[in-house]
């Protein structure tokens, strides 16, 4: 027998499943992160540990992933040629590396065609058109990310220091970021500095609240994230689309601030993206399997 692969890594963790070839679980498994830009040995070692797991819970041994046909989402391979070289690395028959952006959308939208805008620390933003997916943003937090949580909190720290200057206009919530940093304007520098991303994101909570009560710099800046979303959602979306989904941990603080043709078109997400890279891998390797049979 045949078996499908299907791997959704990122940052925090990578989780596998072993199907038979009609999509059907038969075992699931979990290991350490999956960067294949920042990290990629230990991206491969944590790719291949999840499979084997999943493997050993359906009472198969190792070497049955060899006989495997796997789609393995990760993050990271959206630049250069860290994906290749991975899948290169890998023990199954046949190995297709994708984006874990492109897992995540398959996942959420399911059978049907549309867009997804996926907010968190990060952003990227989707859509499937037929056979056709296209992925824009996600170049990260110095170049990219619009409104994601990092540039939130960034866009925060941003006004505060203006508002200290007299330049801009302050208000309760800048005033609430100074006192933070006990009043010292090089405090914030040097914080901004020395933080990584999800730092920066850690404001956003504070910022929906802030706007949510009305205050003019929370909206402002809650206000530039949405016109990202919305323009970038615009960008992708296939033409008479009908079907969007907002995925990430700042999905639900940006719905109720987006525009009402958008939200008319909001559904929850079909599935994760886990249940995208096996979806695909039905897709793409049981034709294979079956034209050889026959």
């Amino acid at each position: 027998m045949r078996y499908l692969v299907a791997v959704d890594g990122g940052g925090t963790g990578c989780r596998a499943r072993i199907a038979d070839p009609s999509g059907a679980v038969i075992g699931s498994g979990q290991s350490g992160p999956a960067n294949a830009m920042t990290d990629p040995d230990r991206a491969a070692f944590n790719v291949i540990e999840a499979a084997e797991l999943a493997a050993g819970a359906a009472g198969l041994a190792p070497d049955a992933l060899s006989d495997a046909k796997a789609v393995i989402g990760l993050a990271g391979v959206n630049v250069g040629d860290y994906g290749e070289r991975l899948r290169r690395r890998l023990p199954f028959a046949e190995s297709m590396v994708l984006w874990d952006a492109e897992i995540a959308v398959r996942g959420a939208l399911g059978p049907h065609d549309g867009a997804a805008a996926i907010v968190g620390t990060g952003s990227v933003f989707g859509a499937r058109d037929g056979n056709a997916v296209r992925l824009v943003g996600g170049w990260g937090f110095l170049i990219g990310d619009q409104a994601s949580g990092a540039r939130l909190g960034r866009a925060l720290l941003e006004r505060t220091l203006l508002a200290h200057d007299g330049v801009g206009s302050g208000s309760a919530l800048t005033d609430a970021v100074l006192k933070r940093f006990d009043g010292e304007a090089q405090e914030i520098v040097s914080f901004a500095h020395s933080v990584k991303p999800s730092e920066f994101a850690a404001f956003a909570p504070q910022i929906f609240q802030a706007a949510e009560a009305g205050d003019p710099i929370a909206l402002e800046i809650v206000g530039e994230g949405v016109a990202a979303i919305e323009a970038s959602l615009r960008a992708v979306m296939p033409r008479d689309c009908r079907r969007i989904c907002m995925l990430g941990g700042l999905a639900a603080p940006y719905t109720p601030f987006l525009a009402e043709s958008l939200k008319a078109m909001l559904h929850p997400a079909q599935g994760s993206a886990l249940d995208g890279a096996m979806a695909i891998a039905v897709e793409r390797f049981t034709g294979a399997w079956s034209a050889a049979r026959s």
